[in-house]
């Protein structure tokens, strides 16, 4: 497993299993194209491959996915851009060319080395660790990661932002979750972006994603002691 999988609660640090969603609060992956729609189904040898489609092909590549009875997401907001002069409403990936699919190793290798139609289509790698043959492995998620990701992203709130961890700076010590609104069931560390109030949950590999402002009445301080 890779950098986001395997974490385990520590003192100062919320209980992850507290994080998971029921299957059917996983939002529907479905082909923008041909109306397939795949289900999230929890599998033993399946995990969450991070790859990247080049010159923007995300959505193309996740098409092709979900026609393969294979379940995708892609992290998304919402953003205002100009159409024949008119303003309009559209969806755009937060984390640019990143997918994010759930599948078996031998999956993912076939379509990374093996599948012409996904030569666009590579591995996203974890830098943080290396295989026995001493490379940078393919990144893949943990089943909580992934839920505490999707709980964050999956309304597509326009103020959502991803930066780096440099870029953030926390409030020491203000581990909290979010129990009301837009966001609720979100946890992570209160930080000020932009002069507002947010919360920032760091996916080790990827970076930081804070949501758009949270008053503190949505807040509650997590335990540090119990993570409760």
């Amino acid at each position: 497993m890779s950098t986001l999988s395997n974490v385990k609660a520590r003192r100062g640090e919320m209980n992850s299993s507290s994080t998971r969603l029921a299957p059917d609060a996983y939002p529907e992956a479905k082909s923008s194209k041909t109306g397939v729609s795949v289900r999230y189904e929890h599998q033993e040898t399946k995990q969450w491959y991070v790859f990247r489609a080049s010159y923007g092909r995300v959505d193309k590549a996740s098409d092709l996915l979900i026609e393969d009875n294979t379940y995708t997401y892609i992290a998304k907001r919402y953003a205002y851009k100009s159409i024949h002069g008119k303003r309009k409403r559209i969806l755009i990936p937060l984390i640019p060319n990143l997918l994010f699919a759930y599948m078996t190793k031998e999956k993912a290798e076939k379509y990374v080395y093996a599948t012409p139609a996904l030569s666009f289509l590579s591995f996203y790698y974890n830098h943080f660790e290396l295989d026995e043959n001493q490379k940078n492995p393919p990144l893949t998620i943990s089943n909580d990661e992934m839920a505490k990701f999707i709980i964050e992203t999956k309304n597509h709130n326009e103020h959502l932002v991803f930066i780096e961890a440099s870029k953030c700076t926390f409030k020491q010590g203000e581990l909290v979750r979010v129990v009301d609104g837009s966001f609720k069931g979100v946890e992570g560390r209160v930080t000020r972006i932009a002069g507002q109030q947010r919360v920032a949950v760091n996916f080790k590999g990827l970076g930081i994603i804070a949501t758009a402002y949270v008053p503190t009445a949505f807040l509650e301080k997590i335990n540090k002691e119990n993570g409760e």
